[in-house]
């Protein structure tokens, strides 16, 4: 039976669809046809999670006190934890107690504190392209969103001078993301200043999101927004430990920074889950706790897969600049192809999966994010396959390599 008259709430009519189940959908298509898939679309790192982390997580499996609900808050170690990691870092202090939050993942975090703090019609300065969860939180929440166009003569950063007058003044939240996802762009030191500055100004909650805070290479090391003298004042940052330490599936992150703005994402969350099974905070404290060789194997991987890439896409006519951090290439289409029509013909041609740009907002049409998440020899395959297909930036390029 049918029941027409239950339909959706009217939230759910706001949101654009979810470019990636859209995409498990064909990937399980092609697999039905046969095709050897090479999936570098989502985000979601190889491998296993490092050895001393899996078995912390199977000795704390072992202890009875852990299979019970944990705290709202997290473990108090865990939040110690996440604390020493910043002051490792960043030389940030932060206190465990009232400033660190774990999360089920940044994603669930990010999406969850738009509901936390902002109420429909309020406007939320979102950049564009972005990680779908930026926008994505605050129209589930019922905000209107305020696009702030990327481009790449700017090197993909926000142009805070950019912004109307009217708009600033009411904008109440301000999502961003240096590393980025999904343009890989880095932004120097001035402009965290400049937008703790600009947020102070008008008075605007700053939401960063520092998910690829150790996939930096040739020497960069990212910027925490909580470095920058008065940003505690007025924001938080995201971090996850999916990427770094392959726990995309564990669902593990945390938020840090204001304690006022995190009270309301934990009262929030103290009505929505009980937080995050005990036994993989301590498996998560471990991770957080590995020497830093562990992270330059990380870094030394991703820049030598990015290397690879780099110069094999330059063959088919691509020039894609050197990235300094994450784990993506942000690669331009064809001129006069779609991002999804160009990432729907590489799928059925060659049986790769790429992410269609304009699934991050309106200004990523025109481009395709390449995930790293195969090793060399998988890459060089999808260059094979992209040659046999004739798949080039410019025609001359697919007859001279094709």
């Amino acid at each position: 039976m049918t029941l027409k008259w239950i339909t959706p709430a009217a939230r759910l009519s706001a949101l654009p669809p979810y470019v990636f189940a859209r995409l498990d959908e064909l990937k399980a298509r092609a697999r039905e046809q046969g095709l050897d898939l090479i999936d570098l679309g989502m985000g979601n790192p190889d491998g296993p999670a490092p050895e001393p982390v899996i078995e912390a997580a199977t000795r704390a499996l072992q202890n009875p006190a852990n299979h019970g609900y944990p705290p709202f808050e997290g473990t108090a170690s865990f939040r110690r934890a996440i604390t020493s990691w910043y002051r490792r870092r960043y030389d940030v202090e932060l206190d465990p107690d009232s400033e660190a939050l774990p999360l089920l993942g940044s994603k669930e975090g990010l999406t969850h504190l738009a509901l936390a703090y902002i109420n429909p019609g309020d406007v939320v300065l979102v950049p564009s392209p972005a990680y779908p969860a930026h926008f994505r939180g605050p129209l589930i929440a019922g905000g209107t969103i305020h696009s702030l166009i990327l481009k790449p003569e700017n090197d993909w950063l926000i142009d805070l001078g950019a912004i109307p007058e009217d708009v600033a003044r009411r904008a109440k939240m301000l999502y961003f993301n240096y590393p980025s996802n999904p343009t890989a762009a880095t932004a120097p030191r001035e402009f965290f200043k400049d937008i703790v500055a600009f947020a102070r100004k008008y008075e605007i909650l700053l939401v960063h999101d520092l998910c690829y805070a150790e996939l930096a290479f040739d020497g960069y090391q990212p910027t925490s927004l909580l470095e920058i003298p008065g940003a505690k004042e007025i924001g938080v940052e995201f971090h996850t430990l999916s990427k770094t330490y392959n726990m995309a599936g564990w669902r593990v992150g945390f938020v840090v920074g204001n304690r006022h703005i995190i009270q309301g994402l934990r009262t929030l969350k103290t009505n929505l889950d009980y937080g995050i099974f005990a036994a993989l905070q301590t498996a998560a404290e471990t991770a957080l706790q590995l020497p830093d060789v562990y992270v330059h194997e990380v870094q030394a991987r991703y820049r030598r897969r990015r290397d690879f890439l780099i110069d094999g896409l330059a063959q088919l006519g691509w020039n894609v600049p050197k990235t300094k951090a994450t784990m993506y290439l942000w690669v331009p289409c064809p001129v006069g192809v779609s991002s999804t029509d160009f990432a729907l013909n590489v799928l059925q041609q060659t049986g790769v999966v790429v992410t269609p740009g304009n699934a991050f907002g309106v200004a990523g049409e025109g481009y395709v994010r390449i995930s790293l998440i195969a090793e060399c020899d998988r890459l060089q395959e999808v260059l094979n396959r992209f040659k046999q297909a004739n798949i080039c930036y410019d025609a001359g390029q697919c007859l001279q390599y094709g």
